[in-house]
């Protein structure tokens, strides 16, 4: 099995609790999520017409596309009403004050 690699993408402190952000690693755009102290991390492009997940609606560990309200869980990627839908989602760790995502 492969190692996993880490990309360093934030700070902690442009990410605190209850927010989102986007970000680019390896040329791709990551959506992150601060929900109480821990962070994840999925793909930003919305799995339905591309929609930008890390400026959609994030209630809970729900986050809905603002293009047209799919939505996905941050934690699993997987789509809230089409089990079979889902987007990818990114191990992440802090360094210090740094916010990974693997790879």
């Amino acid at each position: 099995m492969a190692e996993i690699e880490f990309s360093d993408v934030a700070d902690v402190s442009e990410l605190p609790p209850g927010s989102q952000m986007v970000v680019h690693a390896r040329g791709r755009e990551i959506a992150l999520f601060n929900i109480e102290g821990q962070v994840y991390a999925i793909d930003n492009i919305c799995f339905h017409r591309g929609g930008p997940l890390g400026e959609g609606l994030l209630e809970g560990k729900v986050v809905t596309c603002p293009w047209h309200d799919w939505s996905f869980d941050v934690q699993t990627g997987k789509c809230t009403f089409s089990p079979n839908a889902s987007v990818d989602t990114f191990q992440v760790r802090l360094s210090g004050s740094r916010i990974q995502v693997g790879w």
